[in-house]
């Protein structure tokens, strides 16, 4: 059986650092859209409205090779259609994506508490990879991993399309030395360093992950660098990438994350950010080899945490 062709390339060009949809038009056995119209109105009516699709339609918004689509088109199943999405208002984040290092297979980025990695939600535009995109002219740049919204630091995002897969599958196989700061409590009870290994469990659509009773599968490394005024200054070196796993890992100590909004209490789900208490928590170190020039490659962030000033 012949796989699926290659789709074309998109006619639409990136709007604020953001590829435009593609709809691929499905099988249609029974005739129920007769227009391209139909099918939008299916789909998309009860998201946007039926008036919107129309306006869409009208303004040119939906787009195929040949140009925009009319709303009395003929359907045509297999056909590829483009368009982009409205994007909501968003609050931007006021702070900057530094660049620590850039040549023609990586840029790594230091990202700074509050920007998510890429669009996922409410934060479309408002991400570190839409805004290097527009900053740097590099409309093809992608992310080889995710980095959590609350969290500063490095990134590594990949220049060409063709290798993404390559430093993807290096984080994948666990082939990345991954280094955290963190400021939390500090308890002379907590004897350092030690490693910690536990089940952690994330449900979808809750927004605090847990620990329960069962086969680990998670382990961080916690040391104490420093201690100060009740505080702590930790390296955390996590083997494993559940969701939240440093910040799951301290509360589970008894020594929650410096304003951490979920752990040990969930705060007000939707408030807005309050970007005077970032989380206390930095990818601060990236180490691998490089499986595309096969030589040796580290990376350190130049953020610092707010809640541990140099003397």
């Amino acid at each position: 059986m012949r796989g699926r062709a290659k789709p074309p390339a998109a006619p639409l060009p990136q709007r604020d650092g953001i590829d435009p949809v593609r709809l691929r038009l499905p099988e249609d056995p029974d005739g129920a859209w007769p227009t391209v119209r139909d099918h939008l109105l299916a789909r998309f009516a009860d998201a946007i409205g039926a008036r919107r699709v129309d306006e869409m339609l009208a303004e040119g918004r939906f787009v195929s090779v040949l140009g925009p689509v009319s709303a009395e088109e003929p359907y045509a199943a297999g056909r590829y259609i483009w368009f982009h999405r409205d994007f909501a208002p968003e609050e931007p984040v006021p702070f900057p994506v530094g660049v620590v290092h850039r040549d023609e297979h990586l840029v790594v980025a230091d990202k700074p508490h509050f920007l998510a990695t890429t669009p996922r939600g409410r934060h479309i535009t408002e991400t570190a990879v839409a805004r290097l995109r527009r900053e740097l002219g590099l409309p093809a740049l992608q992310p080889a991993h995710r980095l959590d919204r609350l969290t500063a630091g490095l990134v590594l995002f990949v220049v060409r399309p063709g290798e993404r897969g390559a430093y993807q599958t290096m984080f994948r196989d666990r082939l990345v030395r991954k280094e955290y700061e963190a400021v939390a409590p500090y308890d002379p009870a907590r004897a350092f360093p030690r490693t910690v290994r536990s089940r952690i469990v994330k449900e979808r659509g809750v927004v605090a992950a847990r620990e329960e009773p069962g086969e680990p599968n998670s382990e961080s490394r916690i040391e104490l660098l420093e201690h100060r005024e009740g505080l702590g200054r930790y390296r955390l070196l996590p083997a494993t990438g559940r969701t939240h796993q440093l910040r799951v890992h301290m509360n589970g100590l008894g020594l929650p994350i410096v304003h951490d909004p979920l752990y040990p209490v969930v705060e007000s789900e939707g408030a807005p950010d309050d970007f005077s208490r970032p989380l206390q928590l930095l990818a601060r170190v990236l180490e691998f080899t490089d499986p595309v020039t096969g030589g040796p490659r580290r990376f350190e962030s130049g953020l610092r945490l707010s809640a541990w000033p140099d003397r």
